[in-house]
This record gives structure tokens, C-alpha cells and sequence, in this order.
């Protein structure tokens, strides 16, 4: 049985005593979030993965992508940067490779770290379809499903699949205004599909056996916004919103058949569209947790996405998003190296903690006291625990360090010493 499943049998699962342990909240609240979709804990039935609850009432998670290309390839590397990714704080990682050594990549970081694993399965299908017959878009529907099936067997724990990209839709973007047009590469391998077979998306035509293949290793679906935004122009825009439509159908028939299922949000958004973006989703996909790319709140920033998508994403998450999926500097020029690995990281639990306060999730409020503690008090060594990044307070405070109760940026006029020692 999916977690789902055992859930609306009031059955408080070992990874239901988990989250709830983790989250600080009674373990009856995740069984009912689980059952009526608002919670989900992506965990294939063969993982050894930790189990991890993400969606309404918990805490704001962040996943990291990493993965190689047909240009860069070094499973090393990025099983390194899979570490660093969770070292400073990320709760899944998403392996998107493409390079010829795809599965060995995937199941190099599947045996090097602990949390939930996704992937995007027609990254095989593509792979493998341009290996053997020429091109991605060669692929056929056995390709499609084949690969979904062999990632849930290697124990994969949640998959984005662009299941709400129709043939109607393809036609709708090609007349419309977008300036980017489709910029998900996994969305853009099955428009290129539906272009040339002037067919049907067989992710939508045959979502029922999609979902028999999940059901069975109780892999978690992330319903993927193949027509996202790649640009703020682009944002909100009619195809966007039909696509979102679309998910929230599938939402109902994944739920019906129960299997875990969560939506994934757009990427580059006006500011003031972000909350109505949330408010849409929740309300047309019926509260399934929510999964979003930033959002980039301009496009002015290449080198420095990660604030970007950091502004968006503290926005998203307090309106309502669950999932924040980190945005790195190397974002739209490069792979990233693992320093922007960290950067992405440490941006996006910034995001998260912004939005946990703002939500009032369990324990947010009380690190928040700690750390004004801390500085209150000169407890240098505490602020540095408390820290998303301990190491580069620590080589700041190093840096002109003179006395343990005042730092070189007020001196001996500090605000907090003059009211202790003269008040």
C-alpha cells in the first residue's frame, strides 16, 4: 500500500512517527493530511531514504538540483555537490542529468546521501531514444514509461512527469506572445513529441497506467508546469494557467487511485503576481502541496539568481507554497560548482525561514529568539550554531576581531554595551 493508502486506514506508519517526530506535531495531524493529499512523504516502498513530510502545516522544505549534461560529466563532482547539498541544508535532492552516464550518476547519489531522491524520468527516455534511434523526439510511448518504471524500481522517491502538456496547449503557445516560449526541458522534449506525431501526450492519454506504476513502489508524483514562465513577460499568462488547470485534474485522479501526488509552480514571476499564483494553485489543485523554481522576481540578475529566486520564494512560501526548489548563481549560464551549490542552498532556507515565522510553523518563532538572544548576550559561539552557514560568520568575526563582547563595526560605541553598562 502507498503511504496514502495506509493513511485513510488510520494507520500510523513508521515514516508518519518520523515526520511527525520532525516536525514536532502529533502524528494523528499527518495521517490526516496524507489522506486527503495535503501532506505527502515521498518515500519509494525500496528506499532507504529518511522520510520527510512536505505540504500544508509543516515546515518549508527545499530540494537541490544537481546532475551532469552531454557537455560536463563527472559522477564524482556531482555526487560531491549532492553532499554539500544537504550539508547546508537541503531536505531532497533532484538528479536532472543528461549525460551519457545518467544512471550511474543517479545511483551514485542515491548511495551517497539520505534524503528523498527525485528525477525526471523522459531524460532517459530522451537519452535512450537518441542514442538508439537518432533523436529525443524518436522516443515512443514504451520509451515514456519504461523509463518511469525503471527509476521506481532503482528506488526513486518522487518524479516530475509533464503530465498536464496537451496537444491543444502545444498550438495555444505557438500563438501566443510568449518571448521564451517553453524553456522546461523535460516539457519541450514532449512538445517537440506531440509536434511530430501530431499525437496526443501520452502522459495525459494514459495517466491511468502511469499511475499503476507508481502505485506500486508508492513513488510520489510532482506533476511538472511544462509551460512555466521563463520570463517575468511571460508570467501568468493563458497557457500557464491551462496547463495548472489540467494538474488539477490529475490531482483528483491520482488522490482517487491513491497515489501521493504534488504540483510544481512557476519560475519567473512578477512580485506582485507571486501570492495570486499560490492562491490559484491551492485553490484549483485542491490543496496538494506546492512545488516551485523560485520564483525569479526579475530578470535583470543572471550571477545572482539565488537572491532572486530567494525574494520569490520567501513570498511563495508565506503565501502558501511548501516546496521551494533552490535557484544557484550559476542559474541560466552554467552547471553549478558546489560553492553554488551552497549559495543556492543557504538562499533558499533563508526563503524558508522567512516564510516559517510569517506561517507560524513549530520551532521557527523559537530559533528566531535564540539568535536575539545570542547577540544580546555576546554569544558568539551560539550565533554561529544558530547559523544557516556557521563558517563564514566565523571567518567574518575573524577577520578584525578585538573583544569578545563588541565587534569592529560599532566599536566601543556599540548600542547594546552602552545600555547594559550605563542603564
Amino acid at each position: 500500500m502507498t503511504q496514502m493508502q495506509e493513511a485513510r486506514k488510520g494507520i500510523i506508519t513508521d515514516e508518519i512517527k518520523s515526520v511527525a517526530e520532525m516536525e514536532c506535531i502529533d502524528a494523528h495531524k499527518i495521517v490526516k493530511g496524507l489522506a486527503n493529499g495535503r501532506i505527502v512523504i515521498p518515500k519509494n516502498i525500496g528506499s532507504k531514504s529518511r522520510p520527510l513530510g512536505i505540504g500544508k502545516g509543516l515546515k518549508t522544505k527545499i530540494n537541490a538540483n544537481v546532475g551532469s549534461s552531454s557537455e560536463l560529466e563527472k559522477v564524482e563532482w556531482e555526487v560531491k555537490k549532492a553532499k554539500a547539498a544537504v550539508k547546508y541544508g537541503a531536505d531532497t535532492i533532484m538528479d536532472l542529468s543528461t549525460g551519457p552516464e545518467y544512471e550511474k550518476v543517479m545511483k551514485s547519489i542515491m548511495k551517497s546521501v539520505e534524503v528523498p531522491i527525485g528525477t525526471v524520468p523522459i531524460y532517459e527516455a530522451g537519452i535512450t531514444a537518441s542514442k538508439i534511434k537518432g533523436a529525443v523526439i524518436d522516443m515512443d510511448e514504451d520509451d515514456m514509461f519504461g523509463a518511469i518504471e525503471n527509476q521506481a524500481k532503482a528506488g526513486v522517491d518522487f518524479v516530475t512527469v509533464h503530465c498536464g502538456i496537451t496537444k491543444d496547449l502545444i498550438s495555444k503557445v505557438k500563438d501566443s506572445n510568449r518571448i521564451m516560449g517553453i524553456v522546461s526541458r523535460g516539457g519541450s522534449f514532449l512538445a517537440a513529441w506531440i509536434l511530430k506525431n501530431q499525437e496526443e501526450n501520452p502522459l495525459y492519454k494514459n495517466y491511468d497506467y502511469l499511475l499503476e506504476i507508481v502505485e506500486e513502489y508508492d513513488v510520489t508524483l510532482s506533476l511538472g508546469d511544462g509551460l512555466r514562465p521563463g520570463c517575468l513577460h511571460d508570467a501568468s499568462d493563458l497557457s500557464q494557467i491551462q496547463e495548472l488547470v489540467n494538474l488539477g485534474e490529475l490531482v483528483g485522479r491520482a488522490r482517487e487511485k491513491g497515489v501521493q501526488v504534488m504540483v510544481e509552480g512557476p519560475g519567473h514571476v512578477p512580485i506582485n503576481q507571486i501570492t495570486a499564483n499560490v492562491e490559484i494553485q491551492k485553490t484549483v489543485c485542491k490543496e496538494a502541496p506546492f512545488y516551485v523554481l523560485g520564483p525569479l522576481v526579475t530578470d535583470l540578475a543572471p550571477g545572482y539568481d539565488h537572491i532572486t529566486s530567494a525574494i520569490g520564494g520567501a513570498i511563495a512560501a508565506s503565501a502558501g507554497a511548501d516546496f521551494l526548489c533552490y535557484v544557484t548563481p550559476a542559474e541560466h549560464l552554467a552547471i553549478p560548482n558546489i560553492e553554488d551549490v551552497k549559495d543556492g542552498v543557504i538562499a533558499s532556507k533563508i526563503a524558508a525561514e522567512a516564510a516559517d515565522v510569517a506561517k507560524g510553523i513549530n520551532g521557527a518563532w523559537e530559533k528566531e529568539v535564540e539568535m536575539a538572544t545570542a547577540r544580546k548576550n555576546f554569544d558568539w559561539q551560539k550565533q554561529f550554531e544558530l547559523a544557516f552557514d556557521n563558517e563564514k560568520p566565523k571567518k567574518c568575526r575573524a577577520r578584525n576581531q578585538t573583544s569578545e563582547d563588541m565587534c569592529t563595526m560599532c566599536g566601543e560605541f556599540c548600542a547594546l554595551r552602552l545600555v547594559r553598562d550605563n542603564i
